[in-house]
């Protein structure tokens, strides 16, 4: 097993740069604002003189109420699972007794501590050192986590004490870096439950859930195993209406979820049965279908609806997102468990879909069936002709259709072979792009020359005629 390094400390003392700048990554969202990590944040540590894992926590603040309750949980589960900690504190703040009660209840957990005193630019490190002397914790030391300074000293001092690795465990360990298996993105409005869906497939309460929208604002990987197979979930922050959006931080969130959805194999999109389905909802699958990934959509909140209500949801589903007729629907109640335990098969079935082998025989035996059944439309006179379909891509599945006069192929058609696919090779679960490419005319530019030839010809008869 790979060592487990654990940043903790007061809310903005800069553990989420400190995470970003061991990881070599911008995974940790970053700004002058306390509070904005929540969730247990997991990188693979790539700057030192060997590999480890680097957790980032949220703030301790020392309030067990409310949401802040919440995120000190996960703070917790971060530091049962380390096996070293480093305590970060401000140097501009100077030692505080938020830091001394961190202190003294990391010093009853028993587990190794080391103390990084960040921001320490344009600052005397001997002075500033000699104030947090007093927590007893040895020497300090001095890092600007932001410019990188001092962190290399930092984490190898940190190794060297912690005890060896087979080189070969950084290739067999899970690891969050690596992605593995199907990446599972779980993406919808605030407050859909999203993250309560995640606890609930995890079995633990390993993300922030609370009744207020916005609780998650950054892309959480968490692996896991399913009957012996590897997955990845990416919790996502909530979407809401670019007018509705106010915070900077907000939108960093937004875009952390757009980009989990093009990281993803596989999308969940949470709608909320009681809220029905908004405009944001709309918009959001429209990303989902144009990024390609294969889709399941959840209605959540679906216990407590009596049979009228159900039908009426599931009318107005048909009529605002006809678009996603492919995806799988699922009705659940991830309070309550109900439904939950059949989501990784829809998972399973739509990457299986997603990510299949599609023969070119097969495929152009399809495609005669489907142009003798129907045939394209006449342009100008002239028949659409269709001649064979090769694979051009997977997740999203890719048909590349060879055939001339193809750019005069109306939607509808399109449409037409996209169902005709789809049911052929159960395609159920994943877009389907059909791509149509233009055959080269093996004559063309020939038939100028050819003429050429017969003028020539004709005029050295003709001067042959003239002479006699």
């Amino acid at each position: 097993m790979l060592p487990v390094i654990a940043l903790v400390g007061r809310p903005n003392v800069g553990k989420s740069t400190l995470f970003n700048r061991l990881t070599r990554s911008r995974d940790a969202l970053v700004a002058d604002q306390p509070g904005l990590t929540r969730d247990r944040q997991y990188g693979v540590g790539k700057l030192g003189d060997r590999p480890y894992l680097v957790v980032d926590t949220g703030g301790i603040s020392g309030d067990r109420d409310g949401i802040d309750g919440l995120m000190e949980q996960q703070v917790q589960a971060a530091i049962g699972e380390a096996d070293h900690l480093i305590f970060l504190v401000d140097a501009r703040d100077g030692l505080t007794a938020g830091d001394e009660i961190i202190v003294e209840r990391l010093r009853r957990i028993g587990k190794p501590v080391t103390l990084a005193v960040n921001k320490i630019d344009g600052l005397d490190q001997d002075t500033v050192a000699s104030e947090f002397h007093a927590l007893g914790l040895g020497d300090p030391h001095p890092v600007a986590a932001a410019h990188g300074r001092g962190v290399r000293s930092l984490i190898n001092g940190v190794l060297r004490t912690l005890p060896e690795v087979a080189e070969h465990a950084a290739d067999d360990e899970l690891l969050p870096g690596q992605r593995a298996g199907v990446q599972i993105a779980v993406v919808g409005r605030p407050n859909v439950g999203k993250s309560t869906l995640i606890n609930r497939l995890l079995g633990e309460e390993r993300v922030v859930a609370f009744d207020r929208p916005g609780t998650t604002r950054d892309s959480i990987f968490i692996p896991f195993e399913h009957d012996g197979r590897p997955y990845t979930l990416i919790d996502t922050a909530g979407v809401r209406r670019r007018a509705r959006i106010d915070e900077a931080i907000e939108k960093f969130s937004v875009i952390k979820t757009l980009q989990a959805i093009e990281q993803a194999n596989v999308v969940l999109l949470v709608l909320d049965a009681h809220q029905g389905i908004a405009e944001q909802d709309a918009t959001l699958a429209g990303h989902v279908l144009d990024s390609g990934r294969a889709l399941v959509v959840v209605i959540n909140k679906w216990d407590g609806l009596d049979p009228d209500q159900r039908e009426r949801i599931k009318a107005e589903m048909q009529r605002r997102l006809p678009f996603l007729g492919f995806a799988d629907w699922r009705f659940v109640s991830a309070l309550h468990g109900s439904g939950v335990g059949h989501l990784i098969e829809a998972v399973d079935a739509a990457y299986r879909a997603a990510t299949r082998d599609l023969p070119t025989p097969e495929l152009t035996r399809v495609l005669e069936a489907a142009v003798s059944e129907h045939q394209p439309p006449l342009v100008r006179g002239r028949r659409i002709k269709l001649r064979y379909a090769h694979q051009g891509g997977k997740n999203p599945p890719v048909i590349v259709v060879h055939g001339n006069q193809v750019d005069k192929v109306p939607a509808a058609y399109r449409r037409y072979l996209v169902n005709r696919f789809r049911e052929a090779f159960d395609l159920h679960g994943t877009p389907l792009r059909i791509e149509f490419k233009a055959g080269k005319n093996p004559y063309e530019g020939k038939r100028n020359k050819l003429t050429a030839r017969q003028v020539s010809k004709r005029r050295r008869l003709m001067k042959h005629v003239k002479r006699r």
